[in-house]
């Protein structure tokens, strides 16, 4: 059992060590108390922000989704896409909004854990804070391309308006209206704490790895 904690949590750093080598320990735990940080501030920032130029809209439409709701225009552009059978944008990714809140939450805390492994350990603990600005836009993608792509034939404009994907990023042209799709500042900190965790991996590795085959070195012998 302590040979699997030590292969887990990996070696202690010696007192003399740590003195001679403070900054090269305290980089990693640094850069992920700030990953950690920008975490939880997006929480409360727009992941992803799309603006509606519509010719009867002169001021155009705006809509911004947070992890866990969408704010904004969002009646005005339900009622613009009932014409062309488009489902109402609150009913999409109800679940990953019920529970938003609390992965990233569970991020933070993965990431607090990350802290306290000396091993490679680390690295895997973290992976999902790394993967997690993708998987949101892969999800939005998947969202918006259902939605565009299952329209209701039924709908009073259904003969006017192909499928279509919406675009996650960038500029897209549905019919007469344009559509401007950017990343919210939520996002951006999100995918500023996913590049600054691979950094504390590296320092990481830097700092531990030494000691971890030093101790490994000595269980062998």
């Amino acid at each position: 059992m302590a040979s699997l904690s030590s292969a887990i949590l990996g070696p202690r750093v010696p007192a003399d060590e740590l003195a001679r080598h403070r900054v090269r320990y305290a980089l990693p735990t640094l850069a992920l108390t700030i990953a950690r940080v920008l975490l939880l501030i997006s929480i409360f920032l727009p992941y992803w922000r799309m603006t509606l130029e519509a010719p009867q809209y002169p001021n155009d439409l705006h809509v911004a989704a947070y992890v866990n709701r969408l704010v904004g225009d969002v009646q005005e552009i339900d009622g613009l896409n009932h014409y062309i059978g488009m489902r109402p944008l609150n009913e999409a990714a109800q679940l990953e909004r019920s529970l938003s809140v609390y992965m990233i939450v569970a991020l933070v805390l993965l990431v607090e854990g990350a802290g306290y492994l000396h091993t490679r350990w680390a690295a895997l603990l973290t992976a999902p804070v790394i993967l997690f600005p993708p998987f949101f836009l892969l999800d939005l993608y998947y969202w918006l391309s259902t939605f565009g792509q299952n329209l209701d034939p039924n709908a009073p404009l259904s003969n006017a308006i192909d499928p279509f994907t919406p675009p996650v990023l960038g500029v897209g042209e549905i019919g007469q209206f344009r559509t401007v799709a950017e990343p919210g500042p939520g996002l951006i900190l999100a995918s500023i704490a996913s590049v600054v965790t691979i950094i504390a991996l590296v320092l990481h590795r830097r700092a531990y790895k030494p000691l971890f085959d030093r101790m490994r070195a000595a269980g062998t012998a």
